[in-house]
C-alpha cells in the first residue's frame, strides 16, 4: 500500500481560519514546548464540527471546534464530545487519546485537542491511484459491519459512559426532537419530510438493552491501515455519540450505505466507495451485523427511514447555515437537493416495510 494515501490536510478554508496568535501561546504552555512553532491546516471531511491539523514543533494533533455562526448548542458540545473520548480511551484502542479541552476565551468557541491518528479515510473520491477490486470491497464492507458490532459491546458501565446518555425513552426522544430541529430549520416546502415523521411517530419500536452508540457511523469517520485497508485504526468524529438503542445506529449506517442501484441523486451524496462491485448491500450490511450481534432485524424498516430522515434534518440544518451566510463552503449550497433525496429514499424504504 502507499503512504500517499494517508488522509491529508489543506489549506484552511475561507472564514474559518484560526487565531494562531492566540492558539499558539495556548498551546505553548498547556503542551509544555515553550517556544515551538504552532500551524494549522484543514481537514477537508466533515459537514458540521472544524477539524484542523495543528503542528506544533515536530508534533501533529488534531484540534476540533464548532462551526463559525453555528446556533445549536447541543449539536456542536466539545465538552462532551471530549468526555465521550476521554472515558473510550482507555478501554477501546480505536479512538484517538484526548489531550486537552480548550478555553472558550482562547478562539471564541470551546475547542479540544487530541492525538492524530494516521491512515487511510475513503471518501467518495478515493486517493489518487487506489483501486478496490471486489475482493477488497468485501473485505471493507466486513471491516465496517464488524467494526460497528464491536462499539455496541462495549461495557457501558465499566468504561463509565453509562451516565453521558439517558437510554429510556430515547427513540421517542429522537423522533420528536429531530422533528422540532427539521421544523426551525425549513428553508423549502418538502412535503415526504413530514410524511415520514409522522410515519415514525407513530410506529415507534421496543429497544433492546441500550449500548454506546456513535451516531455518525460511514466510511469517512473510520481510519484504515495503509498496509491493509481492511485493517480500522481508528474511528472519528464522536459529536453525536450517546447511549442508547444501538439498531438506531445501525440505521443511520444504512443510510450512508450507498448501492449502485439507487438513483443518481442519491448515489451522488455518497460517503465512500460503498458501492463498487464485490461490496455489501445494505441488507447484507445489517445481516453481517445481526449475525454477530444476535440482534433482531424485524424492526429494521423504521430505524432505516428514522436514519434517513436525521440526516436530511443535519444536510438541512447545514443548508440553513450557508443560507444565512455563516458558511461559505460551496458544498453547502447543495444540500437541499441531498435532504429531498433523503426524504424520498425513506418514503421508499417506509413502503416496502
Amino acid at each position: 500500500m502507499s503512504a500517499a494515501w494517508i488522509d491529508a490536510a489543506r489549506p484552511v478554508r475561507s472564514g474559518e481560519a484560526l487565531d494562531l496568535d492566540r492558539l499558539a501561546p495556548y498551546l505553548q504552555q498547556a503542551l509544555d514546548m515553550p517556544g515551538a512553532p504552532v500551524s494549522a491546516l484543514q481537514f477537508p471531511g466533515g459537514h458540521s464540527n472544524l477539524t484542523y491539523l495543528v503542528r506544533i514543533g515536530e508534533r501533529e494533533l488534531v484540534l476540533r471546534r464548532p462551526p463559525f455562526g453555528a446556533q445549536i448548542k447541543t449539536a456542536h458540545d466539545m465538552d462532551r464530545e471530549y468526555a465521550f473520548l476521554s472515558r473510550l480511551a482507555p478501554v477501546y484502542p480505536r479512538v484517538p487519546r484526548p489531550l486537552l479541552l480548550g478555553d472558550e476565551a482562547v478562539l471564541g468557541a470551546r475547542f479540544y485537542v487530541m492525538e492524530r491518528v494516521r491512515g487511510v479515510v475513503l471518501r467518495s473520491r478515493l486517493p489518487p491511484g487506489l483501486t478496490i477490486g471486489p475482493e477488497l470491497a468485501r473485505g471493507l464492507s466486513v471491516a465496517a459491519a464488524e467494526t460497528l458490532a464491536e462499539l455496541h459491546a462495549l461495557d457501558i458501565h465499566a468504561a463509565g459512559l453509562a451516565p453521558l446518555g439517558h437510554p429510556d425513552g430515547y427513540v421517542r426522544r429522537q423522533v420528536e426532537g429531530w422533528s422540532r430541529r427539521y421544523a426551525a430549520a425549513v428553508t423549502d416546502e418538502i412535503p415526504a419530510m413530514e410524511r415520514v415523521a409522522a410515519w415514525l411517530a407513530e410506529h415507534l419500536p421496543d429497544s433492546g438493552p441500550p449500548t454506546l452508540i456513535h451516531n455518525d457511523f460511514k466510511y469517512d469517520n473510520l481510519v484504515l491501515d495503509p498496509d491493509d485497508l481492511t485493517q480500522v485504526r481508528g474511528v472519528l468524529d464522536w459529536e453525536m455519540a450517546t447511549i442508547g438503542d444501538p439498531l438506531m445506529d445501525l440505521g443511520t449506517a444504512l443510510c450512508y450505505w450507498v448501492e449502485a442501484s439507487d438513483p443518481p441523486e442519491l448515489r451522488a451524496f455518497a460517503f465512500g466507495p460503498t458501492a463498487l462491485p464485490g461490496s455489501y448491500t445494505r441488507r447484507e450490511f445489517a445481516e453481517h451485523y445481526a449475525r454477530v450481534t444476535g440482534r433482531s432485524l424485524a424492526q429494521l424498516p423504521f430505524y432505516s427511514a428514522f436514519g434517513l430522515y436525521k440526516t436530511a434534518v443535519v444536510a438541512q440544518q447545514i443548508y440553513l447555515r450557508y443560507v444565512r451566510g455563516h458558511s461559505q463552503d460551496a458544498r453547502f449550497a447543495m444540500m437541499i437537493v441531498g435532504v429531498r433525496a433523503l426524504a424520498d429514499q425513506a418514503e421508499r424504504v417506509l413502503a416496502g416495510a
